[in-house]
C-alpha cells in the first residue's frame, strides 16, 4: 500500500498491489484495498472538507506469472 500527495496538495494518490499463487485473478483484492483506504481517509477528513470525492479507482496493470 502506498500513499502519495502531489505538490498541488489537492489529492492523495493511493496504490496497492496483491500477489497470489492460485489460478484466479487477484485484481479485486487490490481494488478493494485502495477503496477501503480511500473511504477511511474520507471518513477521517469529511468534517474538514465536505466536498471531497473518491475518483478514478482503477486497475493500472495485471501480470500473469508463468506457472
Amino acid at each position: 500500500m502506498g500513499f502519495e500527495t502531489p505538490k498541488s496538495g489537492d489529492r492523495i494518490v493511493i496504490t496497492a498491489s496483491a500477489k497470489i499463487t492460485a489460478q484466479t485473478g487477484v485484481e479485486m483484492e487490490a481494488l478493494t484495498a485502495v477503496s477501503v483506504a480511500a473511504l477511511t481517509i474520507y471518513d477521517m477528513c469529511k468534517a474538514v472538507d465536505s466536498g471531497m470525492r473518491i475518483t478514478n479507482v482503477r486497475l493500472l496493470s495485471k501480470t500473469k506469472r508463468p506457472g
